[in-house]
C-alpha cells in the first residue's frame, strides 16, 4: 500500500499572473509550469529547493517560502509563496530572477 498525499490547490495572485502571462520564452514559461504542477503535488519535492524566505515576509505579512524555477544559470527564476489562505492552499505571490 502505497502512501498518499492530498494535493495542494494552488492560487495565484494577480501581479504574479501578470507576471506569468508577460513571460514571453516559451522555455522559461514550460519550467514554470513544470515548477507549479510539483508545487500542487508536494512543495518540499526535491528538486524545488522550496525554503524559507524571510526577505519578503514583511512586504506579503505571510511566512514566505521560495522554490527554484531555474538553478545553476545567471538570473535563475524563483517562485515566492505561502502557505494559505485555507489548509492544502498555497499562494503564489512573485515570481522572477533571484534578487542577489
Amino acid at each position: 500500500m502505497g502512501y498518499h498525499r492530498d494535493m495542494n490547490e494552488i492560487l495565484i495572485t494577480k501581479s504574479a499572473q501578470r507576471i506569468i502571462d508577460g513571460i514571453r520564452d516559451p522555455k522559461r514559461s514550460k519550467k514554470i509550469a513544470k515548477c507549479l504542477g510539483q508545487m500542487e503535488q508536494d512543495v518540499h519535492y526535491r528538486a524545488l529547493q522550496s525554503h524559507r524566505y524571510e526577505s519578503f515576509d514583511a512586504a506579503y505579512s505571510e511566512k514566505i517560502w521560495e522554490s527554484y524555477v531555474e538553478q545553476g544559470t545567471p538570473g535563475a527564476w524563483r517562485i515566492w509563496w505561502h502557505f494559505g489562505p485555507e489548509p492544502g492552499q498555497v499562494t503564489v505571490v512573485d515570481l522572477g530572477p533571484h534578487p542577489d
